[in-house]
C-alpha cells in the first residue's frame, strides 16, 4: 500500500526585526526628543504649594523687616550724615568716610585685635564641639548619654551677662578661686583682668557657652552615618580608632567644611556682647573689635556715618571670605554653601 506523505504548509519567514524597533517594542513607545512634561499654570502650583507658602510668610516676613530693609540704610556710609537732616538731605560725600576710616588707626587696630581674636577662636573653639560629638556618641548607656548633652548645651541659654558674672565670681579678683588661693597662702592671679591671657579667656568662655550646642549638628551627622559600616569594619578586624578615622571622619567631612565656611566668614563677628562687658576690666586695648569700635564710633560718638562704612566694610569682607572659602571647598571635591554647577 503506497502511502503519501502529506507535507505541512510553509510558514512565511520571518521579518527580521531592526533592533531600534525590536528595543522600542519591549520599552514602549520612545519619547520624542525634547519633549516635556506638560507644564503646569501658576494658579494650579499656588493651589497646590498653598500650605507651604503660607508657612514661609513668618520667617519671609522676618527677614525682610529687620534684615533686607535695613540694608537700604548703608547709604549713610557715602554721606555726611546728620540725623536732623535725615538722609534725603544729607549731604554725599562719596568714599571719603572709607579713606577716613582706613587711615584711622584706632579702626586699624579693632581690625587686627579682631582677626588675631578670631584665629584664637577658629583653632580652639571649632574642634571642641566635634570631639564633643565624638565622645557622646561612644557612650553606651542611653541615660549617660542624655545627661551629659543635658549639661554641656544647658550654657547656651544663658546670656552673656550671665555668662561673665559667673566667670568673675569664679575666678574674679574676689572670687572663689583667688579666694582659695588667699587661704593656702598664695597670690591671687588676676584672671579677669590680664590683657595677655584675655584670648585665652575668651575662647573658654565661649567653649562654656556654646561648644555644647554646636556638638548637635554634629550628632546628627553622625546618626545619618550608615551602621552597617561599622560593622563590615569590626569584622574585618578594625579597631575603634580605625573605624572613627576611615568611616566616622570621612562621614563628617561635608559638615566639617560646612561649618567652617560659616565660621570663616564671621570670623569678625567675635562677639559683640562678651567683649563690651569686659572691655573696662582688660582695657580698650585688648578688648577692642570691630563691633565695639563700631558702637563707640557710630553710637556714642555720633560718628554715624564713619560707623555705617565700617559695618558695611565688616560685611564686604565676611562676603568676600565666604566665597573664597567656598571655591576652596570646591577645590577639595565638597559642595560647601552652593554647590558647583555641572558643566
Amino acid at each position: 500500500m503506497n502511502s503519501t506523505t502529506k507535507q505541512a504548509p510553509a510558514l512565511p519567514e520571518a521579518r527580521r526585526v531592526p533592533e531600534s524597533e525590536a528595543g522600542r517594542t519591549l520599552a514602549g513607545p520612545r519619547k520624542r526628543k525634547g519633549s516635556k512634561a506638560p507644564k503646569q499654570s501658576f494658579r494650579s502650583r499656588l493651589k497646590r504649594d498653598k500650605q507651604m507658602l503660607l508657612m514661609m510668610v513668618p520667617g519671609v516676613a522676618f527677614l525682610l523687616l529687620f534684615f533686607y530693609i535695613p540694608i537700604l540704610g548703608n547709604v549713610i556710609a557715602f554721606q555726611d550724615y546728620q540725623p536732623y537732616l535725615g538722609i534725603g538731605d544729607s549731604l554725599f560725600v562719596g568714599w571719603q568716610n572709607f579713606v577716613d576710616l582706613f587711615a584711622n588707626p584706632d579702626f586699624t587696630h579693632a581690625f587686627w585685635n579682631t582677626l588675631y581674636l578670631a584665629a584664637w577662636q577658629l583653632v580652639f573653639l571649632f574642634p571642641v564641639p566635634l570631639v564633643l560629638a565624638l565622645i557622646v556618641d561612644s557612650l553606651i548607656s542611653t541615660r549617660v548619654r542624655k545627661v551629659f548633652q543635658s549639661i554641656a548645651y544647658l550654657p547656651h541659654f544663658l546670656s552673656w551677662v550671665l555668662v561673665i558674672a559667673f566667670f568673675q565670681q569664679m575666678l574674679g579678683g574676689a572670687g572663689f578661686v583667688n579666694n582659695l588661693l588667699r587661704d593656702w597662702g598664695m597670690d591671687p592671679i588676676p584672671f579677669m583682668t590680664n590683657p595677655e591671657t584675655f584670648p585665652l579667656m575668651v575662647v573658654v568662655q565661649m567653649i562654656w557657652k556654646d561648644a555644647g550646642w554646636a556638638m548637635i549638628i554634629f550628632l546628627a551627622a553622625l546618626a545619618s552615618i550608615d551602621a552597617s559600616l561599622y560593622e563590615a569594619a569590626a569584622a574585618d578586624g578594625a579597631g575603634r580608632w580605625r573605624r572613627m578615622w576611615h568611616i566616622t571622619l570621612p562621614g563628617l567631612r561635608p559638615v566639617i567644611v560646612l561649618l567652617l565656611i560659616l565660621r570663616i566668614g564671621d570670623i569678625l563677628s567675635v562677639g559683640f556682647e562678651q567683649f563690651i562687658l569686659q572691655r573696662d576690666a582688660v582695657g580698650a586695648g585688648a578688648a577692642e573689635v570691630l563691633d565695639t569700635f563700631t558702637y563707640y564710633t557710630g553710637v556714642v560718638g555720633g560718628g554715624w556715618s564713619s560707623g555705617a562704612a565700617a559695618g558695611l566694610a565688616k560685611g564686604v569682607v565676611s562676603a568676600l571670605l565666604i566665597y573664597g572659602a567656598n571655591k576652596l571647598a570646591h577645590r577639595f571635591g565638597e559642595d560647601g554653601i552652593f554647590a558647583k554647577q555641572a558643566r
